[in-house]
């Protein structure tokens, strides 16, 4: 499968769910026409179809067709299945990201850190305090850790920008999984000093275990969202042998 077609039509029709050009419960373009509109196989087709119905945009009917099923969120939201960049969840629930860069450290990881990550006991990496704007609120802050001879030379300045962009088209990286747990915690000092908390004094904190193609684990953060903005979002599929 052409992996530039199928990103081509993946992106295109999500792009179309998004922006309503496809309305909620509309039928997609049958098979035969999705096909000569993007001069593909049937298989890039259906492989294109597959990721949207995966990401919970649509809905394959058999003898039908495919259903849209994408409903945009009033609140930001941010997927649990799938592995998004700060700035590609931004751009996606159309707001505008920003992204402050409060601590870049290079460290090398104690009992204490270890304990915490999963890295072993004196693993090198970098550590980083960074704090997100969506629509100039202050509304996540992350810790991030990450290996330093596999995010080779990462730099504050970069770190400013999209931390997975530099990986996967500087580096060449492939981020394949990500282990997550989702807490409720009471906010802290730091939280305070530079998170918009208005009234709340807890947070809905995101653990994150990321993993390369090799399934060494590259990255460790921790991402802690004011309440109110925070929407996390996947699609379940009832497994048949469980019925």
């Amino acid at each position: 499968m052409p992996k530039k077609k199928y990103n081509e039509i993946y992106r295109s029709l999500k792009e179309k769910i998004e922006t309503g050009e496809y309305e909620f419960q509309e039928m997609l373009p049958s098979e035969n026409q999705l096909i000569l509109t993007y001069d593909c196989s049937r298989n890039t087709r259906r492989g294109a179809i597959g990721a949207l119905v995966m990401e919970g945009y649509v809905q394959t009917m058999q003898g039908k067709g495919v259903r849209n099923i994408f409903r945009p969120a009033l609140q930001t939201s941010f997927t649990i299945g799938g592995i998004e960049s700060f700035k590609e969840s931004a751009l996606r629930n159309h707001q505008i990201p920003k992204t402050q860069v409060l601590h870049f450290a290079e460290i090398i990881a104690d009992e204490k850190v270890a304990g915490r990550t999963g890295f072993p006991v004196g693993s090198e990496l970098y550590y980083i305090q960074r704090l997100h704007y969506l629509d100039e609120k202050a509304l996540i802050l992350n810790h991030n850790f990450f290996l330093k001879n596999i995010a080779v030379n990462l730099t504050k300045e970069i770190a400013e920008g999209s931390i997975y962009e530099y990986l996967e088209n500087g580096l060449h990286l492939s981020i394949v999984t990500s282990k997550r747990v989702m807490t409720v915690e009471k906010m802290t000092e730091i939280d305070e000093k530079y998170l918009d908390l208005g009234d709340y004094n807890c947070l809905a904190v995101v653990s994150s275990q990321t993993f390369n193609s090799d399934g060494i684990m590259f990255e460790y953060t921790q991402s802690r969202h004011r309440p109110d903005f925070f929407r996390f979002q996947d699609n379940a599929v009832r497994r048949k042998d469980m019925a």
